[in-house]
């Protein structure tokens, strides 16, 4: 049978998502945890691969096996095994013609920042941070330049294996809670690093280093070279994807409630 699973993870103690051999990554812990509670080698497909540093409130993930356990226990026995800051939210048995990274009709991320003059601390690895006041207008307008189908070649890392850059961004909302502001994204796919571009270049606008019509130049350079540099994986957290109500996934974890 082919079992889909929701997993939280706080990504500060580990070299990212994909497995390593170093075995210091989100999926070597899982599937160990995995392999662990049925008692069989398990291997697992994810939604969309994180990086080092970065965190996550729904990454799906499918595998096959032929052990036959309820849902429930696929949940409680992984995480009896699984260390504390990754947990198994929830557990769908599907068929096998649902895909975890094949299905999703997009990809949902938010990225939190700090506006402090002081750096943060009981929140250090779970928020970017930024000294100087950020304007809002100004970011929003620059986002409204990303929206829709658009090639993001300025945006993407040089080691990014995508085939296209062309990727359609359909949301991208700005808010503010208190010191706290929360950007949230949702796209088909992003390529890597593309997020975390993005903000690089947000940010430079909200601090008013550059104006908001800027972002297109950046966006018709298709140019790496033309953006700014890469900002912190630290406040990047993976929501999740979206899937056709017929697969019967969940759309959120308790751990949405967590972000501003």
């Amino acid at each position: 049978m082919r079992i889909a699973l929701g997993i939280s993870y706080n990504g500060q103690a580990y070299q990212g998502w994909q497995s390593q051999p170093s075995g210091l990554t989100v999926q070597d812990r899982l599937e160990a945890a995995l392999s662990k509670f049925a008692d069989q080698r398990i291997a697992t497909l994810c939604a969309g691969r994180t990086d080092a540093g970065v965190h996550a409130l729904m990454q799906v993930v499918h595998f096959d096996t032929d052990r036959i356990r309820d849902t429930h226990a696929w949940v409680r026995g992984t995480n009896a095994n699984l260390v504390k800051n990754i947990s198994v939210q929830w557990a769908v048995s599907t068929s096998d013609s649902f895909h975890c990274r094949a299905s999703a009709i997009s990809r949902r991320y938010a990225y939190v920042v700090l506006e402090s003059p002081v750096r943060p601390s009981v929140d250090a690895g779970r928020v970017g941070w930024c000294y100087e006041p950020l304007d809002q207008t100004a970011m929003e307008t620059a986002a409204k330049h990303l929206l829709g189908e658009q090639d993001f070649t300025s945006f993407r890392a040089s080691q990014c294996q995508a085939l296209s850059p062309v990727k359609t961004m359909v949301k991208i909302d700005i808010s503010k809670r208190g010191a706290y502001w929360r950007f949230d994204f949702e796209a088909n796919a992003f390529l890597h690093h593309m997020i975390r571009n993005i903000m690089g270049c947000l940010i430079q606008v909200g601090r008013t280093r550059r104006p908001a019509e800027w972002m297109l130049e950046v966006l018709h350079a298709r140019d790496r070279r033309a953006a700014a540099p890469t900002f912190s994986p630290d406040g990047l957290y993976f929501l999740g994807p979206q899937y056709d109500p017929q697969w019967g996934m969940p759309n959120r974890t308790p751990a949405f409630d967590m972000l501003p």
